[in-house]
């Protein structure tokens, strides 16, 4: 299957379908045309260039003023790939490389940015072949685009840096050499243009979202689990309480449980008690809240992902060349934040969940074993639940409140939205393993209301989960109980989900 790169508008989810179902990229002719266009205009324009514009007669930065000789321009370009790869620390993960490369190609694919057609071709060609350039997470400021990540990203270009291909991480000379690719010369603006943008910021915002899309579905099954193995009531979800206070989210997960549990013994029979902790009788409202903010976050990330991101912007058709700040990452990086925030409560309130379970509560055993004292039983994973719950509050503080001026002051305020990014990359595995740990708690608490049912849904969900994982009679290890879980999470085939 193919996916042709134009000027249409690109969804999260129709990159959730290249990604899953494996297609390959294919430049459109309609880009094709406009990339060319683009390259001619400014081509045309450096025979007669009647000023310095900004990166492509010029340095970079604050070297801004210092005009550069025609004939070293593409020695400029090719100067500023190499010494803008300076990220460290660890290497982005295989998955989110692949975004960065088709976010980057449809970037560059509108025509604003005066690349050569054969530079793009190239990173399709990347893309295609599943040669994916080593990248670090750390170096970039988000503001001048991500310099440093994205300078990794074009490094295999010139025929320098690492690719990962294979399953082997190789230099990129090596594997050029073996697909029989030349390295490129890039011409006047093309180095900056593959290094002004926020593909990297951005990269991170789609795998994020894709995920958290995932998992909020998750929070509202096993939550539901949860709060019937819990015994608790039904009466916080019925429609009545939601319309006086209509918050779509909260709507939608209020009748959602209601779903999930329709038909089950348990929720339907008579209680003692009046009403249930907040960890239960609040899903809606803060389950509902972090839905609200993914469909928040979404709208923003779609938009930056459909974008032209890098400077100066090429506009062949009003005959201008405008040197400005499409780069800065600000409008990600504070929806990136707050998709933290969102994702870090979501693990909380499920946190809490697992330790009502394991209380001692309403019939259910200590710590969720039959011989409470002689087993530890389920003690130790709300710890470890805990534990990571605390880490993500502290992932959570915004980055981009944080701005150090760089360049000799020429870059004076940043957006840190590349450090918002890989931190919520953090969380958001964070989450996936605090309510898989969720999971084995309500899993295990379930079959204490034994011979009551849950609902056919719930039903249906343990039953898969009991080939996975199986009841703990007697203390064992539990931390491969837990892998399981992650993995389940990640591989049970859900009804297809949306925000």
């Amino acid at each position: 299957m193919i996916h042709q790169i134009s000027n249409r508008c690109l969804s999260i989810d129709r990159i959730k379908e290249i990604l899953f179902k494996g297609y390959t990229l294919e430049i459109s002719e309609e880009s094709a045309e406009a990339i060319t266009g683009c390259r001619k205009y400014l081509d045309s324009k450096m025979e007669d260039m009647d000023r310095p514009v900004y990166g492509v007669t010029t340095g970079f930065g604050s070297l801004c003023d210092i005009t550069i000789p025609e004939d070293d321009l593409s020695t400029l370009q090719h100067n500023l790939v190499m010494s803008h790869a300076c990220g460290t620390g660890e290497k982005v993960a295989p998955e989110i490389v692949r975004l960065i490369l088709l976010l980057k190609i449809q970037s560059l694919s509108y025509g604003h940015s005066g690349v050569q057609l054969a530079t793009i071709q190239r990173l399709v060609d990347m893309f295609n072949n599943d040669v994916l350039p080593v990248i670090y997470q750390q170096g970039s400021l988000g503001a001048s685009g991500d310099l440093a990540p994205l300078a990794h990203m074009s490094l295999p270009l010139i025929g320098l840096g690492e690719v990962d291909y294979k399953g082997k991480t190789r230099p990129s000379a090596e594997v050029w050499e073996e697909l029989g690719w030349e390295p490129l010369k890039l011409q006047s603006k093309e180095g900056l243009a593959l290094l002004n943008g926020t593909q990297f910021m951005c990269a991170h915002g789609v795998w994020a979202v894709i995920k958290c899309e995932r998992l909020s579905e998750w929070a509202d099954r096993i939550g539901a689990m949860a709060l019937d193995a819990f015994d608790g009531r039904i009466e916080p979800f019925y429609p009545q309480v939601h319309s006086v206070r209509p918050h779509k989210g909260q709507i939608d997960t209020a009748a959602r449980i209601l779903e999930l549990l329709d038909g089950s013994e348990i929720i339907g029979h008579n209680k003692k008690h009046v009403q249930d902790p907040y960890s239960f009788r609040c899903i809606p409202q803060v389950h509902g809240a972090v839905k609200d903010t993914l469909r928040y976050v979404k709208s923003v990330i779609e938009t930056e992902l459909n974008s032209a991101t890098d400077n100066p912007t090429v506009f062949p058709d009003q005959d201008m060349i405008i040197s400005a700040g499409n780069f800065h990452g600000e409008p990600i990086a504070f929806a990136m934040d707050f998709l933290a925030i969102a994702m870090a409560e979501l693990s909380g309130i499920s946190e809490r969940r697992i330790y009502q379970l394991i209380s001692g509560q309403r019939g259910l055993p200590s710590f969720l074993v039959a011989n409470p004292g002689l087993n530890s039983g389920f003690m130790i994973p709300q710890y470890t639940a805990a534990s990571i719950v605390s880490q993500s509050k502290g992932l959570c503080t915004p980055a981009s409140v944080d701005s150090i001026p760089s360049s000799q002051g020429q870059e004076d305020h940043v957006s840190m939205g590349a450090n918002a990014a890989t931190k919520l990359v953090r969380v958001v595995n964070n989450t996936e393993r605090v309510l898989a740990i969720e999971l084995l708690n309500a899993a295990q608490a379930l079959e204490f209301r034994r011979p009551l049912r849950s609902s056919w849904t719930i039903e249906k969900i343990f039953a898969h989960y009991r080939k996975e994982v199986p009841f703990v009679n007697d203390d064992t290890c539990m931390y491969p109980l837990i892998e399981k879980t992650v993995r389940f999470l990640r591989e049970y085939n859900m009804v297809p989900f949306t925000v």
